[in-house]
């Protein structure tokens, strides 16, 4: 895995900038790093060794170069491409991936994205007519971004390399506060710098003659096949899958995989007998430990199962940097969870297997069988007074039953805007200090529903949540908080070819009375035991509600609500009594809090100047702690000893002391997103 930036046009001193660039983001690839150079662009790249460790040095050239490729990610189908491309007359100088993406280009254009099977975000300037070609992958599992300034592109895997650009002037988009306030994430294509786009996963991106064009090449669209028996969806599912965990598994190094008590990575982890796998939870009973079930799995399947007790004190002091290597704010604890579980996998493998995307393809939230329940309801109480009866609830003490009565009152387009449904208009319109940027957050979703108006509602559910939560959230703090810790993270879920299974799967078999992604647990039952195949979906339960009732939390956020930045943006009144009711016992508002506490802590990292001299210190200290380790255990057999000056970048200037900028499913009631609809 890799980080890569670049930009077109002239600046002061194009080396210094474009290498500062790269510099920034030393912890996706910090075995080296490579450069291209010429009067119309410059191109940045940094590596993390996976496939041809030797050889596979970035920037790669077609035969001519003519064209300069920078890549991010993983083509599993290389070798036949590779083969298919030497048939046609191609020559090749390495065994890596990445030179089947240039030749392909060459080959095929645009039409070669559809042939690829992988995770990739990839930058290919044209020297003859110095064009630029950049491109996603299908649903966004490797990030892109990118800005145009004075009509040239700027562009980086993370929006940090952007924001070292000389001529880029660095602006707080007030609009996406609005949207994350609702969501709990930036809703793409925008983000928190004002003129920084995320370019969107199933595009490409052209940059000809001072012009930005994005264009679709991909859309995940579901065609069930209502004829499928459950014997062959289930026999299709675990084919696909088995071929995929196989492909997601070719490496060059020793590849681990994550492991929590649900069913996709379990699953995924019944392929890795005799190697590792890797679990952390806290230290609050069962409720949010899946440290004994993983341990208990891990016996049965025969692997060298590893596991970390994350502490309170650590988990706070943890935000910060965690949000910093965000890039924007996630609102979302189980990131920082993640964080700890990569940073564990990282000192004993350089790849991990995980589960993400299991639950969007193949309908695995609990949140998803609404519309069954709520079926009878609907049809047997007229609308006006299901109103009443909401009404009614919100005002009632919080008991069972007042939460349905609350969801179930209004259609689905307006009662489900995704897994992280935070703040609702009025409450926004309350909170903000200028409420004149709060909107509907169903006007985000809306052009999702009319693209899915001929499904059921439970695959408009999937639909939607494949194109906002996760690339919003599950991918985003995937991508983010294993590269944090110089890991690649593979998702052999999203998969091209277990995509075109999980299409034809009817609703039936995704979504019923037995269970949430039943067709899959039916496949993963012939390799799992039954109470792990068919365990209740908890996702990565985090103590948020917990420690926000702890005197200490409550202080530590409490200070945070008081400061000049809140102020700022919000009512602090209205904050308070929210911090306030969750302390007392009054309401359960962590989710609330939580969202607007995360945004002001990343807020100082990137538009306070905040030197942060002690995150940037333990940042410096864990990559020298990996380096250390992979120069032990690994770099003497692939990549040699690094050289003094590959030290320096990787441990002095990664962290610029100039740049002033800091470092940075779940149980329902206890993280930023219902404990139903998180991942695994």
């Amino acid at each position: 895995m890799c980080g890569i930036c670049g930009f077109t046009g002239e600046v002061i001193d194009r080396s210094k900038t474009v290498r500062k660039m790269a510099e920034v983001i030393t912890h996706r690839g910090p075995d080296s790093s490579g450069f291209y150079e010429d009067d119309k662009i410059a191109m940045g790249f940094r590596r993390l060794s996976i496939i041809d460790v030797d050889a596979g040095h970035q920037p790669i050239y077609n035969e001519d170069k003519t064209l300069v490729l920078t890549f991010n990610g993983e083509i599993y189908n290389y070798k036949e491409l590779r083969e298919e491309l030497i048939e046609s007359g191609h020559t090749f100088y390495t065994e890596t991936d990445s030179e089947v993406l240039v030749h392909g280009f060459e080959q095929w254009g645009e039409d070669m994205l559809m042939r690829l099977r992988g995770m990739f975000g990839f930058a290919i300037y044209n020297k003859e007519d110095g064009s630029v070609f950049i491109a996603r992958d299908f649903f966004g599992i490797k990030p892109m971004h990118y800005t145009v300034i004075d009509g040239e592109l700027v562009y980086g895997s993370e929006i940090k390399s952007i924001l070292e650009h000389p001529k880029f002037e660095k602006k707080f988009n007030i609009k996406a506060l609005d949207n994350y306030l609702s969501f709990q994430y930036v809703v793409p294509p925008e983000t928190f710098f004002e003129g920084v786009y995320c370019l969107l996963p199933g595009h490409f991106l052209w940059y000809k003659h001072g012009e930005v064009m994005t264009e679709r090449y991909f859309e995940a669209k579901f065609d069930p096949d209502e004829n499928l028996s459950e014997d062959d969806a289930v026999n299709m599912i675990e084919a696909a899958f088995e071929n995929s965990v196989n492909a997601h598994k070719i490496a060059d190094v020793e590849v681990g995989c994550f492991l929590s008590s649900g069913v996709d990575s379990s699953y995924v982890s019944t392929y890795f007998a005799d190697q590792k796998t890797f679990t952390v939870g806290f230290d609050f009973g069962e409720k949010y430990n899946e440290i004994s079930w993983a341990s208990r799995l891990s016996e049965k399947i025969g692997v060298d199962h590893h596991t970390k007790l994350i502490k309170s004190e650590e988990f706070w002091d943890a935000v910060p940097k965690v949000q910093y290597f965000m890039d924007q704010p996630l609102a979302d604890p189980s990131c920082i969870a993640l964080y700890f579980v990569s940073k564990l996998a990282s000192e004993h493998v350089k790849v991990v297997l995980s589960g993400e995307g299991a639950d969007e393809l193949f309908g695995g939230y609990q949140v998803y069988r609404s519309p069954m329940n709520q079926r009878l309801y609907h049809k047997i109480v007229p609308y006006p007074v299901r109103k009443l009866l909401r009404n009614i609830a919100r005002k009632m003490p919080d008991i069972k039953g007042r939460d349905y009565l609350i969801r179930a009152c209004d259609p689905l387009e307006e009662a489900f805007i995704g897994n992280a449904f935070m703040y609702n208009y009025e409450e926004k319109c309350e909170l903000l200090k200028d409420p004149s940027i709060a909107t509907r957050p169903q006007d985000v979703t809306k052009p999702f529903y009319r693209r899915a108006r001929k499904y059921d509602d439970v695959t408009k559910m999937q639909y939607l949540d494949i194109n906002l939560w996760m690339v919003g959230d599950i991918l985003l703090k995937a991508d983010r908080m294993s590269m944090a810790n110089s890991l690649e993270l593979r998702v052999p879920f999203l998969d091209k070819e277990v995509w075109k299974v999980a299409s034809r799967i009817p609703a039936k078999l995704r979504v019923n009375r037995v269970n949430t992604k039943y067709a899959l647990r039916q496949a993963a039952l012939r390799h799992l035991p039954q109470e792990t195949a068919e365990k209740e979906k908890l996702g990565f339960p985090v103590p948020t509600r917990v420690w926000l009732r702890d005197e200490k939390y409550y202080n530590v956020v409490k200070q945070e609500f008081q400061s000049p930045t809140a102020q700022k943006f919000f009512n602090i009144d209205v904050l308070l009594s929210w911090l306030d009711d969750h302390y007392e016992g009054v309401a359960d508002t962590s989710r609330n809090v939580w969202t607007v506490y995360v945004f002001l802590i990343w807020y100082k990292q990137y538009f306070e100047e905040v030197t942060a001299t002690e995150i940037k210190e333990d940042a410096i200290a864990e990559v020298e702690a990996i380096a250390e380790n992979e120069t032990q255990e690994i770099a003497q057999s692939t990549i040699g000893t690094p050289d003094p000056e590959r030290l320096d970048a990787l441990f002095g200037m990664a962290f610029d002391d100039e740049d002033g900028a800091g470092i940075d499913e779940n149980l329902i009631e206890d993280t930023a997103a219902p404990a139903e609809n998180s991942e695994e």
